[in-house]
Formats: structure tokens, sequence, C-alpha cells
């Protein structure tokens, strides 16, 4: 295939690969392109369609001389792993000496 069409594809997979369908109901990325279309996020639906344009313009004749312009204009950046709340550590404040509680002590000591 056409490297036009890569960073839409990556993109899709990266969607699909963080969507509900795949992470809390279990199913392949697959199956739910297929069978759980409707209930993808918005974006995953848009990224599928705009990866099917790609495809089509690949084989549009009209479209040869100018390049297929559908995919050539996007970018990907990958979002990062997804983190299960119990995983994650609260914010807690540090126990160190601050700026303000040592200003405070050297003032009251002159």
């Amino acid at each position: 295939m056409a490297s036009s069409c890569d960073a839409l594809l990556a993109a899709l997979k990266d969607c699909l690969l963080h969507s509900d369908c795949v992470l809390k109901q279990g199913n392949l990325p697959s199956e739910c392109l297929r069978d759980h279309f409707s209930e993808l996020p918005e974006e995953c639906q848009s990224l599928r369609k705009a990866t099917f344009e790609c495809k089509r313009g690949m084989l549009d004749m009209r479209k040869r001389f100018r390049g297929n312009i559908v995919g050539s204009q996007f970018e990907f950046t990958p979002k990062p792993p997804p983190t299960s709340i119990e995983n994650r550590t609260p914010n807690r404040p540090s126990t160190g000496p601050t700026a303000d509680s040592s200003a405070s002590s050297s003032s009251a000591a002159t």
C-alpha cells in the first residue's frame, strides 16, 4: 500500500485499541469495526471514513496527477497507553522543607 494512507491507518488502529469496545468489552479491533461500529467514539468513526476515502483516492484516476490529498496532510501522534485508576498514585503534598517555611524560620531567627 502507498504511504499516503499509513498515518490514517496508524491513527485508526490506535483509536480502536483505546476504545471502550476493546478495553472494557474485550472485543477484537476487527470485531469492533465490523459489528460494533455505532458504539465506537466519534473520532474512530471519522478516522474509518477518512481511511476509506484515502484508499478510494488511490484508485481514482482523476487524482493520479494531483496526488492523494486525503491522507497526505494527516499527521498522527500516538496516545499514551491507558492507565487504570488503581495504578495511579494520589497527589500528596511534599513533607520536606519548602521555600516558605525556610524563609519564615530564617526571618524569625534574626
